[in-house]
């Protein structure tokens, strides 16, 4: 969130068609051209009057200027009240102001006359600044009105253009923005096309008054108070849930490999058998079968309240992330994935906590003795889809509505990591968990935690069925300091981009 707010007038705080486009009428016909159709002089509002009229009509330097002279004779008594605010502007500036942030006017417009239109619609006194350019033609470039925007706006300290958005309609207030190393928003209910505004390169584009206010104001939002009660059951009715029939479905499954075994002979690739053909257990490639059922059923059985959950999620995103994040953001996401998953792999083995759990022992039998293929599908595609929409879906969706979303993080890592049911694979998923509802929080979509999740698995189970993963050179404490680096690089270079807790 930025708290510094500098607004374009024309277009963007007001709509000022009929007075602008009425007295550039006027001075056209001062200078000899007619021109009766104002909706072709709506290109006037937003840039320098004088740069328009040498743009639009070839005027030379000082025909341009006694164009603006004529101009200003009749904007100054008439033009200046054809004008009217957009609906919304008074409340979106009065909520602005009552959570403490800092606003300005930078317009292009002589402040003079600025100043007199934000009187006479009585909102002048929401902005802490008004600039505009001179009277004497001076200080007529967007880039020079919002440098002297912001040295007013933080007067003796230094400028934190972090914290500054220049809000405007034309590619002009983008240009300006970008001038002076500060975030533009631009507005397409006012007079600049998108097609514009995408081309300029704004950073954000926003379509409504409504729009513009939910953006400036996300994260200011008061969350909605739940009781203990209710917050309690609307996690644990999901999980409970989900738990009770994947664990369902693979009882059921556990039952009909019975019944088949006993009924049948061979199947050498389901089930293991004694000497005289008598079913004596399940070959890996059973239990991973039934753990894929059951992963299946359980995202089925919470897949209605996920949808809802994330079609609400997605709403409270959207204006969070109107501009998409760069290709190289992914690249350093990649940086942060592949250094956490194989350094935390290797760290757990080194220290000798895999070793320690039998219950992560046989979990390993049973996930690695099973053929690649079916392995692959079930712990790196079907395994991850319906963990996601269970923890980043469901839980941290859920958490981040009544609580920080630090907090939220936090909350739902440890659900996914007491989930796993054991020490080892507890730590990792903790560490993981954390990773992923981090990076859904920075890229806004639910896929991109979806994508995580199955990449991380995929690799460490690549990894486990290849001979590196024994070997001593890759198990060792270089190799492992390595990724923990490349994950600790990533994700510095990601949060120097941007900031989202």
């Amino acid at each position: 969130m930025k708290n510094y707010l500098l607004f374009d007038l024309d277009g963007t705080l007001t709509d000022p068609k009929e007075g602008i486009c009425t007295c550039v009428q006027y001075a056209l016909s001062a200078m000899g051209i007619e021109e009766p159709d104002l909706d072709k002089l709506e290109p006037f509002i937003g840039p320098p009057l004088k740069d328009s009229f040498q743009e639009f009509y070839h005027m030379s330097e000082e025909q341009a200027q006694a164009a603006v002279e004529k101009y200003r004779e009749r904007f100054q008594d008439k033009g200046i009240f054809e004008n009217k605010l957009y609906p919304g502007i008074p409340e979106m500036l009065r909520a602005l102001n009552s959570k403490g942030m800092f606003l300005g006017v930078a317009s292009s417009k002589p402040t003079v006359f600025v100043k007199k239109i934000l009187e006479h619609f009585e909102i002048a006194r929401y902005f802490k600044v008004i600039v505009g350019s001179e009277l004497d033609g001076t200080r007529t470039n967007k880039d020079e009105v919002v440098a002297e925007a912001l040295q007013q706006l933080f007067g003796d300290k230094p400028v934190e253009r972090d914290k500054v958005y220049m809000i405007g309609d034309r590619r002009f207030d983008t240009e300006g923005a970008r001038a002076q190393g500060v975030e533009s928003v631009g507005v397409a209910y006012g007079y600049g096309s998108m097609e514009e505004l995408k081309e300029a390169r704004t950073d954000y584009i926003v379509r409504s008054v409504e729009e513009l206010q939910k953006f400036l104001l996300r994260g200011t939002e008061e969350a909605k108070k739940l009781t203990p009660s209710q917050r309690i059951w609307q996690l644990a009715l999901p999980f409970l849930l989900f738990l009770l029939v994947r664990n369902l479905a693979m009882n059921m499954m556990n039952m009909l490999f019975e019944f088949v075994g006993t009924s049948v002979k061979g199947w050498p690739f389901l089930f293991i058998r004694d000497e005289a053909g008598t079913l004596t257990g399940y070959t890996g490639n059973a239990a991973t079968i039934m753990s894929a059922v059951g992963f299946v059923a359980g995202a089925i059985s919470v897949k209605t309240i996920a949808r809802k959950v994330l079609a609400r999620a997605k709403e409270d995103r959207k204006l969070l992330h109107i501009k998409g994040e760069p290709v190289a953001n992914y690249a350093f996401l990649v940086m942060v994935t592949v250094g956490a998953v194989l350094g935390l792999n290797l760290l757990l083995e080194l220290v000798g906590i895999t070793k320690s759990s039998a219950v992560y022992q046989e979990i390993q039998k049973d996930q690695y003795s099973a053929v690649f293929l079916l392995g692959f599908v079930c712990y790196s595609l079907v395994a991850p889809i319906a963990e996601e929409l269970l923890f980043r879906g469901i839980i941290y969706n859920c958490l981040r509505r009544s609580m920080k979303p630090v907090a939220a993080l936090v909350i739902s890592a440890a659900f996914f990591g007491m989930y796993h049911g054991n020490s080892v694979q507890g730590i990792y998923a903790f560490v993981i968990g954390l990773l992923l509802a981090y990076a859904y929080e920075y890229f806004g979509s639910f896929w991109v935690p979806v994508g995580i999740h199955m990449a991380a698995n995929a690799l460490a189970y690549c990894l486990a069925n290849t001979a590196i993963a024994t070997s001593a050179a890759f198990v060792s404490w270089p190799v492992c300091i390595l990724f923990l680096v490349l994950a600790g690089g990533g994700f510095y270079l990601l949060n120097r981009q941007k900031r989202v807790f």
